[in-house]
């Protein structure tokens, strides 16, 4: 096998792994919070919002130290490992205690740093300048076929349902269980490629670390100056100005992934299938996320406009959505009670509606996020783990206040502070894309 099939195999192999536990995961947060309600009549007491607050959060400390984990263990020892706790934190839910819910939301908020830090390397490594957007767009179009099978299975088993049973929840927690561990597992057929770089020299050195053949100090010398790397790729200008779009991509996933779904479940004008509509919603988000990446995916083989076409199309396409989301969607919608709201807004909601939405907003999140990866991997091919440890942690400490406000602000409020950020964060995003396209053509002079 050719060095670049075998790089494109090993972006496939990375992509189905993520889809795999992301099918599990994805599916965990979008019905957390209903399957919650369900529970607080028992001695469980505890709030979807506040773990998924106390993830991001704890996920946003974690990626300074994200770079050194990965420089002792490798990627794909870090991933694996990773998974692991992915997989126990779902598994968490066949059985819940309030003690080892939070606790797991610690755990799995070191785990997610680690995890899409080493996901950025491994992407990184595998690509060029020449083939960084066609990866980009492949890794994600897999990875977001996980919004699409366990919500239709969510979808298709709790149709009708009010409350949501402990048979019911232990069998589809069970499943997802099950499905994570295959997915960490598959990090396994990842080979590392042929070097032909300084770069995935130092990727193959760190497997072989991580296999022992590394004292202890040198462990800890290649730990700090991967830190070192991260705190000073921080305040770079290109980094400061992607920082405003990364925090907007953070205050989108809360929307997407913890919000939208729980306003339609609690929408009582949807009678006995808003708790289905909930995994429908999520499968639509996932069909967007997947015409996207597929779509970039083909336009990174020859896209000579570059990104901010894509980004472009991802604003309007978000802006629109919120729009239709403020004419229909009731302003208590995230914070209502357990009997859900009758309240109305500007026109009357539709299932349709809904659903075109969730579509809009997966389709709009695959355009930023595909191009961030892409645009990260074109301005640090050399220091690809630090960069998106950076990228992950200002994303993960916007989402983190994103679901503490969740919990208070009303829906119009948080659909501003939306538009507010996507808006600037768009600017920020050209004018680093063009600084980098003036330096592409000075450097072919």
């Amino acid at each position: 096998m050719s060095p670049e099939s075998r790089k494109l195999l090993n972006i496939v192999i990375l992509g189905v792994g993520f889809m795999f536990m992301f099918t599990a995961f994805q599916t965990s947060g979008n019905v957390a919070q209903t399957v919650i309600s369900s529970l607080n009549s028992t001695s469980f007491h505890g709030s979807g919002y506040t773990s998924l607050a106390i993830i991001y959060s704890v996920f946003s400390a974690s990626n300074l130290i994200a770079p050194s984990v990965i420089a002792v263990l490798g990627c794909q020892m870090s991933m694996f490992l990773s998974g692991l706790l992915y997989s126990a934190y779902i598994a968490m839910f066949i059985q819940p205690y309030t003690w080892s819910f939070y606790t797991l939301s610690v755990l799995i908020g070191i785990a997610a740093a680690v995890l899409w830090t080493a996901q950025g390397c491994c992407l990184t490594i595998n690509s060029d300048e020449r083939t960084i957007g066609r990866h980009s767009g492949i890794f994600w179009a897999l990875l977001q076929f996980s919004m699409l099978f366990g919500n239709l299975y969510i979808y298709l088993a709790w149709k009708g349902e009010i409350n949501i049973s402990d048979t019911d929840r232990r069998t589809v927690f069970i499943a997802l269980t099950v499905i994570s561990l295959v997915g960490s597992v598959l990090f396994f057929l990842i080979r590392t490629p042929d070097s032909d770089s300084a770069q995935e020299d130092e990727a193959s050195d760190s497997v072989a670390d991580a296999e022992g053949s590394m004292s202890a100090q040198g462990c800890l010398s290649k730990a700090m100056d991967a830190f070192r790397k991260s705190l000073k790729l921080s305040i770079t200008k290109e980094m400061l100005l992607l920082s405003i779009l990364v925090a907007y991509t953070g205050l989108e996933l809360t929307f997407y992934s913890g919000v939208y779904g729980t306003c339609i479940g609690s929408m009582n004008v949807f009678g006995t299938d808003a708790k289905s509509l909930i995994g429908l919603s999520g499968i639509f988000v996932g069909l967007g996320e997947v015409l996207g990446g597929g779509l970039f995916g083909l336009l990174g083989k020859n896209n000579y406009f570059g990104r901010n076409p894509v980004v472009i199309l991802g604003v309007v396409v978000h802006f629109l959505a919120f729009y239709m989301i403020y004419l229909y969607m009731p302003s208590d919608a995230p914070i209502a009670s357990r009997s859900g709201t009758d309240l109305s807004a500007f026109i009357n909601p539709s299932k349709t509606l809904a659903l075109a939405c969730s579509f809009l907003l997966g389709l709009g999140d695959s355009c930023y996020n595909t191009q961030m990866l892409s645009i990260l991997g074109s301005l640090y091919p050399d220091n690809s783990a630090p960069a998106f440890a950076v990228f992950k942690f200002v994303q993960s400490v916007s989402a983190a206040v994103a679901f503490f406000y969740s919990n208070y602000l009303l829906l119009h409020w948080q659909l501003l502070i939306l538009v507010i950020f996507g808006f600037f964060g768009t600017i920020s995003f050209f004018f680093v894309e063009w600084g980098l396209t003036q330096r592409s053509l000075y450097n072919s002079m």
